[in-house]
C-alpha cells in the first residue's frame, strides 16, 4: 500500500517546499482550523497527490473502523486482550461505553467523584505540599500538565518524584515540611520497585521527624489489598481499570495531583478540552481531521522520506516537559518491530522524538537542524497570547522567533546570498568564498506549526488528545499494537535479578564479562 506515495515522493526531485507557495492559496489549502486551534502543514513537501495517497493509506489500513472500535470498547490491545479506553475517562456527557457488554461509564463517573472528594479534602486540610510518587506515565503526564497549567494553581504546592536515584526524593523532601506534607503513591500494581522504594523513603522521612503517616498517603492503584498491607486504608485508594494504559492515564486517578493543584473545575475543563478533540477526531472526514493529518505528515516524513527523528518545539515555556511526555507517548507506543500478527514490519516503526522549548533551543541544537547533514522535521507550537498580559512584548518576540525559525528552515540561504552579505562587509577573493560556505543554509527543511489562543486547561487537553490520536493513527497505518510495551519488561526483569548481585548477596557468575566488571568496580566504592 506504500507504492503510490513512494513513487510520488520519488518524483519530488529538485522541487523545493518554497516552490509550492507559487500557489497563492497553499497556506489555506494545507492547514486546518479545528477545536479552536490552527494546524499549518504547508511548509512540507505534501502536495495534493501526496496527501491523497497518504489518506488512501489510512483508509486502506482501516483507521476509521479501528477508531470506532477503540471508542466502542473493542479489545484492540490484542496482545494483552484489553480494550483501550482512556477516552472514556473524559467522556463527561457522552453515550454509554460497553466492555464485555457492560457499560463502564457509571464507574468512570464514580471514580471522578472520588477523585474530587479526595482532592477537595487535601486542598482544605491545611496541607502545604503534595508529593506525587510514580514513574513513567504516573509521573510524566501529571508533571507535564502541572507545569503547563501553573497559572491555574490555587492549591498546595505539588512536587513529583520518579527516579529511584535517592537524589530525586531527597531534593524534593528538602523543600517540604513533614508536618504539612501529603503523598500520592501512583502504581497500578502497587509493586513498581522504583515507586515503592521512594514511597517507603517518604514514610521513613515522616517517622524520622516524629510525624505519623496516618492519613498522609493516598494510593492510586488497582491493588487495594497491597495498598492496605502497606498501610493505606481503602477509603484512600483510588483504582482504575486495565483498559487505561500508563502513558494514557493522566485523565483519571493518575491526574489527582493535577486536580489538587488546579482544583476540580479546572480539571474538568481539562477533560472537556480533550473530549472536544475526541469528538472532532470521530466526526471529521480524514482530509479535514487534525489528528489524522498530523499523523500522515509524520508518516510521510518517517516511513516515506526516511527522516528518523522529529523535533517537538513548543514556544511556550510552560510546555517545557511536553517533549519528554511525547517521547514516552510516541516511542513506547509505536517503537515496535513487528505487526499485530507477529510479522516483521516492512517499513520503519516510530521515529525518535525529542525537543525543548523555544527560544532556548535556538541557542543549543537549532544549529544542527539548520545546517546539519540530516533533515529533522520540526513541529512548532505557540500561543497567540500569554498569561503575562503586562509582558506582551515578550510574547510578540516569542511568536516572531517561532515563525522566523520555520520560515528560515524552509527558505535557507544560498551561496549567492551568502556572498552578497559578505561582499557588503568588504570580503573578497578566497576569503569570501571560504567564509560564505559557512553561511549557507540548505533550507527545504519541513515543519508544521500548531497555534492556539492561550494555554488554558481546555487547550492543554486538546493538545494532549491530538497527539494521543496521532499515535493511534500512525500505529494503525503501521499495523502495530500501540498499546502494549513488552520492550520495557526485559530491563525490569534483569534489574530484579541484578539487585542481589550489586548488593553482594549472590555471585555475578553467569553474567557477561562486561556486567561482572562493572559490578566489581561499583563494589570498590559501595
Amino acid at each position: 500500500m506504500w507504492d503510490d506515495v513512494k513513487q510520488l515522493a520519488g518524483r519530488i526531485g529538485n522541487r523545493r517546499i518554497l516552490d509550492l507557495f507559487e500557489n497563492a492559496n497553499r497556506a489555506g489549502e494545507f492547514s486546518l482550523h479545528a477545536v479552536g486551534m490552527l494546524f499549518d502543514y504547508s511548509k512540507t513537501q505534501l502536495d495534493d497527490q501526496i496527501r491523497a495517497a497518504l489518506i488512501k493509506i489510512a483508509q486502506d489500513a482501516g483507521v476509521e473502523a479501528r477508531r470506532d472500535e477503540m471508542f466502542g470498547g473493542v479489545k484492540i490491545n490484542e496482545t494483552e486482550g484489553r480494550a483501550v479506553l482512556h477516552t472514556a475517562l473524559r467522556n463527561l456527557d457522552g453515550a454509554p461505553v460497553l466492555v464485555d457488554g457492560k457499560d463502564v461509564m457509571p464507574g468512570v463517573v464514580e471514580t471522578l467523584k472520588r477523585m474530587e472528594a479526595v482532592a477537595n479534602e487535601i486542598r482544605n486540610s491545611g496541607v502545604s505540599d503534595v508529593v506525587n510518587i510514580g514513574i513513567g506515565g504516573s509521573d510524566l503526564g501529571p508533571k507535564m500538565a502541572a507545569i503547563a497549567l501553573s497559572p491555574y494553581h490555587d492549591g498546595p504546592r505539588v512536587h513529583f518524584v520518579s527516579n529511584v536515584d535517592g537524589a530525586d526524593i531527597s531534593d524534593v523532601l528538602r523543600q517540604c515540611d513533614p508536618a504539612t506534607t501529603a503523598f500520592i503513591v501512583a502504581s497500578k500494581t502497587f509493586t513498581t520497585i522504583e515507586t515503592m522504594t521512594n514511597a517507603q523513603t517518604a514514610k521513613d522521612w515522616l517517622a524520622h521527624h516524629g510525624v505519623s503517616d496516618e492519613g498522609r498517603f493516598v494510593a492510586l492503584s488497582s491493588n487495594a489489598e497491597k495498598a492496605a498491607d502497606w498501610g493505606i486504608p481503602g477509603d484512600k485508594v483510588i483504582g482504575f481499570e486495565d483498559w487505561v494504559g500508563g502513558r494514557y492515564s493522566l485523565w483519571g486517578p493518575i491526574g489527582l495531583s493535577l486536580m489538587v493543584a488546579i482544583g476540580v473545575d479546572a480539571f474538568r475543563a481539562f477533560l472537556r478540552g480533550a473530549q472536544e478533540m475526541d469528538r472532532h477526531f470521530c466526526a471529521a472526514p480524514l482530509h479535514q481531521n487534525m489528528p489524522v493529518l498530523l499523523a500522515l505528515v509524520g508518516v510521510f516524513h518517517n516511513q516515506v522520506r526516511d527522516y528518523a527523528t522529529r523535533a517537538v518545539l513548543p514556544y511556550d515555556n510552560r510546555l517545557s516537559r511536553l517533549p519528554a511526555y511525547l517521547q514516552q507517548l510516541e516511542m513506547e507506543s509505536n517503537g515496535k518491530g513487528v505487526s499485530i500478527d507477529g510479522k516483521p514490519l516492512s517499513v520503519n516503526s516510530g521515529p525518535v522524538v525529542w525537543g525543548e522549548p523555544g527560544t532556548n533551543g535556538q541557542h543549543a541544537f537549532y544549529q544542527l537542524i539548520h545546517q546539519g547533514t540530516r533533515t529533522v522535521p520540526c513541529e512548532f507550537m505557540v500561543g497567540a497570547t500569554g498569561h503575562e498580559e503586562d509582558l506582551r512584548n515578550h510574547q510578540d518576540l516569542l511568536i516572531a522567533n517561532c515563525l522566523a525559525q520555520s520560515e528560515a528552515l524552509m527558505r535557507g540561504r544560498s551561496m549567492a546570498e551568502a556572498r552578497e552579505i559578505l561582499r557588503a562587509k568588504g570580503l573578497e577573493g578566497d576569503d569570501l568564498e571560504r567564509q560564505a560556505a559557512h553561511r549557507v543554509f540548505p533550507g527545504d527543511r519541513p515543519s508544521t506549526t500548531l497555534v492556539y489562543p492561550l494555554l488554558t486547561p481546555e487547550v492543554l487537553g486538546r493538545i494532549i488528545a491530538l497527539y494521543e490520536h496521532r499515535v493511534f493513527v500512525e500505529g494503525v497505518v503501521l499495523g502495530i499494537n500501540s498499546y502494549d510495551q513488552w520492550g520495557v519488561e526485559l530491563g525490569k526483569e534483569l534489574a530484579t535479578s541484578l539487585g542481589p548481585v550489586v548488593r553482594g548477596e549472590v555471585s555475578s557468575e553467569g553474567k557477561d564479562g562486561s556486567t561482572r566488571q562493572l559490578v566489581e568496580y561499583v563494589k570498590l566504592y559501595s
